[in-house]
């Protein structure tokens, strides 16, 4: 397959874009991330979830020291053409970090950030480092 479909991407002016990745069974949205060109296209070759990590400044594969991988099932563009949305399946329930579900736990209540999804996993569980 060629990789022409990634021009119709428009990528911001560091070459990125927003990728949101959403749980093809259940619709809810896991994760905000982001990806470059490169990202993207491993993401369709390889069935998995590839994305760019700007602390890191390298390819980060979701799961690949958690385990916590996200299958891709469909990979879809927004009506502007700058936003992505994978539809995966997340290997494991956990897509955060935090050792949660999904990385949208906190929501706001009164003018204050609650946290309102319970940790499935403790992160030195995850991460053996």
């Amino acid at each position: 397959m060629s990789d022409a479909w990634l021009d119709a991407i428009k990528w911001n002016s560091d070459g990125l874009v927003p990728v949101i990745a959403q749980e093809a069974a259940t619709g809810k949205v896991l994760t905000l991330a982001w990806a470059n060109r490169e990202a993207l296209a491993a993401t369709q070759k390889e069935d998995r979830a590839v994305y760019w990590s700007r602390s890191r400044k390298k390819l980060w594969r979701k799961g690949e020291e958690s385990g916590h991988v996200q299958r891709l099932k469909e990979i879809r563009l927004d009506c502007d053409n700058d936003a992505v949305l994978l539809l995966v399946e997340q290997v494991g329930g956990i897509a955060c970090h935090t050792g949660r579900e999904r990385c949208f736990y906190q929501r706001l209540e009164n003018g204050r950030w609650v946290n309102v999804e319970p940790v499935l996993k403790q992160p030195d569980e995850i991460y053996k480092k």
